[in-house]
């Protein structure tokens, strides 16, 4: 029986007591949100932005976004009630630009157009429809809007082993996406372009980033999926 929901709230009511002091915060997250905060930057400067982070556990990813970028708004979504609940410092710390939602990725609790950008960092693999949940992300950004995606990398041998044998040994049938089958499942979201890198290091991860179809193109082909780079490209924490 595949990975399910039911296995996921578990997992997750259990890891939720000690989320925050992980090592996985060090070795893979941290390096993850720096990734995000990066990117946003670049793309949207300091300009305001409304952000939904999708998994968002305890909420450290979206006060990292507002002290980086103090003109963002961030709402917090997660699946997993406890998870919300271990956050509740900091959403009580940064109630004017920091909102808590308990929602499922399948069936994102918003409306289409919502947001200028959606992230999703190091709990896709957790997502039994991934393709629902992709195209759920597309239908709530703004035409143009952008969807950043981080999940752990599994096509080298090392990320293999890390992500196909060892995190599954731990949490289940989870699926990480090879990068082919990523960019797969945001072109048949209707993402007009794909961006992927690769960032190596002791938990590789694949950073893809696709844009939400522009009001001006809905009528014209969707647009070819690219990569950045060759297969072997490497993008620098």
């Amino acid at each position: 029986m595949g990975y399910d929901k039911q296995q996921a709230t578990e997992e997750f009511n259990r890891w939720s007591r000690s989320y925050d002091q992980s090592i996985l915060q060090w070795l893979l997250f941290g390096p993850s949100r720096r990734a995000l905060i990066r990117r946003i930057r670049q793309r949207f400067g300091d300009r305001p932005i409304t952000v939904l982070d999708v998994g968002c556990g305890t909420g450290q990813f979206g006060e990292q976004i507002l002290r980086s970028l103090p003109n963002a708004r961030v709402v917090g979504m997660d699946l997993v009630r406890a998870m919300l609940n271990g956050g509740s410092h900091r959403w009580a710390r940064h109630r004017e630009g920091l909102l808590p939602v308990q929602g499922d990725s399948e069936h994102l609790p918003f409306a289409s157009g919502s947001f200028d950008v959606v992230t999703c960092a190091n709990s896709f693999h957790h997502y039994p429809d991934q393709g629902r949940a992709v195209s759920e992300m597309n239908r709530v950004l703004k035409p143009g809007g952008r969807l950043m995606l981080i999940d752990g990398y599994r096509d080298a041998p090392w990320g293999w082993f890390i992500y196909d044998v060892c995190v599954e040994t731990v949490e289940g049938d989870v699926h990480h996406c090879s990068r082919s089958r990523m960019r797969d499942l945001f072109a048949a979201a209707g993402f007009v372009e794909t961006e992927q890198s690769v960032h190596r290091g002791p938990a590789p991860f694949l950073f893809t980033e696709g844009v939400c179809r522009p009001a001006s193109t809905l009528r014209r082909p969707h647009f070819p999926v690219t990569a950045t780079g060759s297969p072997s490209a490497v993008a620098a924490d």
